[in-house]
């Protein structure tokens, strides 16, 4: 099992890069659309967590930047239907946290845009991963979101996300938590202010 690979990021192809070692060895990684080593420039030294998958036809490497997104990839590549290019399609469609959300609220519009999956394949994914990705820890008395970055985009989407999903780990229905959220006028606000302002209106 090849955990990772230090070395030379000496070209990109179309769905990846070629990572040189001191053996003078390139390796061929797979990415998912978007990666981080895109941005990099040949010649610069570069470490890929990598996951090797091994069939009949030949052996593959899939490459990413922390360790977060490969376990992800693990993960997806556990449900039923997707393969190793399905799982890359999914991550190169939204970040590793915003598909976390996503499979939490049962957001099965959102993942089907990605490449190569259906509604139905989303909807498995959703049923097979919704109780095993992770939730946000929260203080009942602050509101405040632990692990997660509490700073909202422009139009304040992923904070509502967020605050929608730490309602419903608290017991509320999904309905309940989204109309909640929701209705709250205010835009721009961090996770926190809109699980405030949402309880509020619950209680």
């Amino acid at each position: 099992m090849i955990r990772y690979i230090k070395g030379t990021y000496t070209m990109q192809f179309e769905s990846g890069i070629v990572v040189e070692t001191g053996s003078g060895i390139g390796f061929e990684i797979f990415l998912p659309q978007g990666s981080p080593f895109y941005k990099h420039q040949e010649g610069e030294e570069v470490m890929v967590f990598t996951e090797m998958i091994v069939r009949e036809d030949g052996m593959s490497l899939y490459g990413f930047h922390n360790r977060e997104t490969l376990e992800f990839f693990r993960l997806l590549t556990s449900v039923s239907g997707i393969g190793p290019k399905g799982a890359m399609g999914i991550l190169g469609s939204m970040p590793v946290d915003q598909l976390r959300q996503a499979i939490a609220l049962g957001d099965v519009k959102s993942i089907a845009k990605a490449q190569g999956v259906g509604k139905k394949t989303a909807e498995r994914l959703v049923v097979e991963l919704k109780d095993k990705v992770g939730i946000p820890d929260i203080d009942l008395e602050t509101g405040e979101i632990y692990g997660q970055n509490e700073t909202a985009g422009a139009d304040g989407t992923d904070a509502r996300s967020e605050a929608i999903s730490a309602l419903i780990s608290l017991g509320y229905a999904r309905a309940e938590a989204f109309k909640a959220v929701s209705s709250i006028g205010d835009e721009g606000l961090t996770s926190e202010e809109y699980i405030k302002k949402a309880l509020r209106g619950l209680f």
